[in-house]
């Protein structure tokens, strides 16, 4: 017994439109048949010669836009729904990726803070820049 009402076994069951999936997930239908097409979105069933998906599909759907929010490339993205070892190589990977960006983008937040308030006409000649630049050749300790 699978502990689902009779209601949430029919709606887990009724399959939608791509319009309908495009509408709740706000991603246009010509992306869905890409998405389709290149093997990231499985090929949903048929009836009537229309696509019908399942509510899976929207949540899939909700991680592929995640993942290419995160920068994850359509090949990267089709790597991660392989198989455990090789997904994890991938996402060790784009870990390491996300975590250079992220200390790049500090160091532009870091620039751009003291430039405001740095009275400096030429911020690189600034003690407290050109300090705060010294140290972002040095490199930080892993965690």
């Amino acid at each position: 017994m699978s502990g689902w009402t009779d209601v949430e076994k029919e709606e887990r069951n009724v399959r939608m439109t791509i319009g309908r999936l495009a509408e709740i997930t706000e991603v246009p239908a010509s992306a869905i048949r890409y998405w389709e097409r290149h093997g990231l979105l499985p090929a949903p069933e048929r009836e009537s010669g229309q696509r019908r998906y399942p509510p899976e599909a929207a949540e899939r759907i909700t991680v592929l836009r995640k993942c290419q929010q995160a920068g994850l490339s359509l090949a990267e993205i089709r790597e991660f729904q392989r198989e455990q070892p090789h997904r994890e190589a991938v996402i060790r990977a784009k870990i390491t990726e996300i975590q250079q960006r992220m200390l790049d983008l500090d160091h532009a937040h870091q620039l751009l803070t003291h430039a405001l308030s740095c009275s400096e006409e030429d911020i690189v000649g600034c003690p407290k820049f050109r300090q705060q630049m010294a140290s972002w050749q040095t490199p930080r300790p892993a965690p």
